[in-house]
């Protein structure tokens, strides 16, 4: 295994130009994986304008906006860690809005928001028409191993301790869902980019792994 040190500036236009070269059947559906401290949000909105700047229109979409409804989510208290993993996001409903309809034969028109997390309501938003050479990026948490389709996939890797560090006290109750999740499914062992996020401002890229 090899790992490179690189700046966040240059990670993010390493990525752009990895992604520009891709040549999807339909439009390019991306995930980038990684619990909230890892910053996946952070990583997915600094590839906005690159590859824009690349001549790719993209469309951001945020799984905390594909929740499922908090009567299922909490049917089992509010700090359950095996629904945090197994039933906390409605990947149904993002498969069937956004990447089935971004992917071959789909329609390619997409919601972004699916579910209003404060109100507890549907978003009722409007459909989206990508535009040809669109990127769906889509990041959060657990993203990998549970029948998604990505076309494309960033893992954020963070050591126990980091995560436990950078994780909020009233979201402690998360880490063993990741703990299950490193185990279980071990996205590093298949995502196209690996990156470990330890320190944020100085991310390393996996560049071999055997």
């Amino acid at each position: 295994m090899r790992v490179r040190p690189v700046s966040v500036e240059v990670l993010v236009e390493e990525l752009a130009d990895d992604l520009n070269r891709r040549k999807p059947d339909n439009f390019l559906r991306v995930a980038i994986d990684g619990p909230e401290a890892a910053g996946p949000g952070r990583l997915a909105d600094a590839l906005i304008d690159p590859l824009r700047l690349r001549g790719h229109p993209v469309v951001r979409v945020n799984t905390n906006d594909f929740l499922r409804p908090a009567s299922l989510r909490l049917e089992f208290g509010r700090d359950n860690p095996d629904t945090f993993y197994a039933g906390w996001f409605d990947e149904a409903g993002l498969a069937r809005e956004v990447l089935d309809r971004a992917g071959p034969g789909g329609d390619g028109r997409v919601l972004t928001r699916l579910r209003n997390a404060e109100t507890d309501r549907a978003a009722r938003d409007p459909y989206h028409a990508l535009a040809p050479g669109a990127v769906v990026v889509v990041s959060g948490p657990l993203l990998l191993g549970g029948g998604l389709t990505f076309d494309f996939a960033v893992h954020l890797e963070i050591s126990a301790a980091a995560l436990r560090r950078r994780t909020p006290p009233d979201q402690q109750w998360t880490l063993p869902a990741f703990e299950r999740y490193a185990a279980e499914v071990d996205p590093a062992s298949f995502a196209d980019v690996v990156l470990r996020v330890d320190d944020p401002k100085r991310p390393a890229m996996v560049e071999q792994r055997w």
